[in-house]
């Protein structure tokens, strides 16, 4: 078998990429980034192409799989651009999958697709997929699945899978999400259990995390079975605030919802950090996920839980863990992380994003 993977440099990609080293199924993995990684890993040929202006099809001819997991969260204050990448970008993906022929296409959802849903109990894939209208990523995530609707409809021959999954964390990944979700002013080094003095606990509001290497895996399934259709991926338990507050040995510090966000929205605005207010309102609406379909259909249990994906990164960011990608380097941000500075702190794209 013959995987393309759309997007291999990043946080899931080098995670896929693991996975299937030891798949005997796969004999050549495609990695396709805008940006060449100089690393070697097994079974992989790096390919360079940028999704919204490349010739695609050449790129995909042949394959027996295509897997797209490219994405762009920056910059965040350059809406047009992100919409060009990620909405036309996908859909561009999708019409050079048709023209290949490719037999199965593995797509990268999200919880973010979802419409606001319960804290108090998980949902199954039915649940809609309109998004969060405050959140560009949940926009852009619901358009998309819209495009994959009228792929499927389009080419029924293709055997279409989409992974919903909730927020996935490493600690190779700790340099990525530092610099995408957190900015230049955060000491990393001060990050760990212990130090961290208090997080703020939002009442009703309970999360789900997943391992990088896990949602590898679920990839991995999905691209070896015969499975269709949507598959939501999260790891148990789901946390509270509090939850997460005893974890880091930490407090858990109550505070009206009303004031975090403002307080999210202001330092965006004052360009402090990089993550706009959609982020927060995606974190208190979205639902939890019931993954019961992931387990029964595609094999997929998780080997890490939702606390020790957490931690993981927590210590990744204490260490400034990296992988050798372009999006993934330590060093991506610049000496003293200045080249995050001087896009503006998610002004512009960040030259090593994927």
């Amino acid at each position: 078998m013959r995987v393309v993977i759309i997007g291999g440099s990043g946080n899931v990609g080098t995670s896929l990429i693991r996975s299937l080293a030891d798949e005997d199924a796969v004999d050549e993995v495609v990695g396709v980034a805008r940006r060449l990684p100089t690393v070697e890993m097994p079974k992989v040929r790096w390919e360079t192409a940028d999704i919204t202006t490349s010739d695609l099809e050449p790129v995909l001819k042949g394959a027996d799989a295509v897997v797209h997991l490219a994405w762009a969260i920056q910059p965040s204050r350059d809406l047009e651009t992100l919409r060009k990448i990620n909405v036309r970008g996908s859909e561009r993906v999708f019409e050079a999958v048709e023209r290949a022929e490719v037999p199965s296409l593995v797509y990268a959802s999200s919880i973010g697709a979802y419409s606001p849903g319960p804290k108090d109990r998980k949902v199954n894939e039915e649940w809609p997929t309109h998004g969060i209208r405050t959140s560009f990523y949940s926009r852009h995530k619901a358009e998309v699945e819209r495009l994959l609707d009228a792929f499927e409809a389009r080419s029924p021959a293709t055997r279409v899978v989409r992974l919903r999954k909730v927020v996935i964390l490493k600690s190779e990944a700790a340099c990525e999400i530092r610099r995408l979700f957190m900015g230049p002013l955060v000491p990393t080094t001060l990050i760990r259990p212990g130090l961290i003095p208090f997080l703020p606990h939002l009442k009703g509001v309970r999360t789900q995390f997943v391992h990088s290497y896990d949602v590898g895996e679920a990839y991995r399934l999905a691209l070896v079975s015969e499975a269709r259709g949507p598959f939501n991926i999260a790891a148990d338990p789901v946390l509270d605030f509090k939850a997460m507050a005893d974890i880091l040995e930490s407090r858990a510090l109550t505070l009206p919802k009303w004031l975090v966000r403002g307080a999210t929205d202001l330092t965006w605005r004052l360009r402090l950090q990089p993550s706009p207010v959609g982020w927060f309102d995606m974190a208190v609406q979205s639902p939890l996920l019931d993954t019961t379909r992931a387990h029964e259909q595609l094999g997929w249990k998780p080997r890490h839980s939702s606390a020790e994906a957490l931690l993981d990164l927590i210590h990744g960011l204490n260490r400034r863990d990296s992988l050798p990608t372009p999006p993934m380097a330590r060093n991506a941000g610049g000496p003293f992380r200045i080249r995050e500075f001087l896009t503006g702190v998610g002004a512009r794209q960040p030259e090593s994003d994927t």
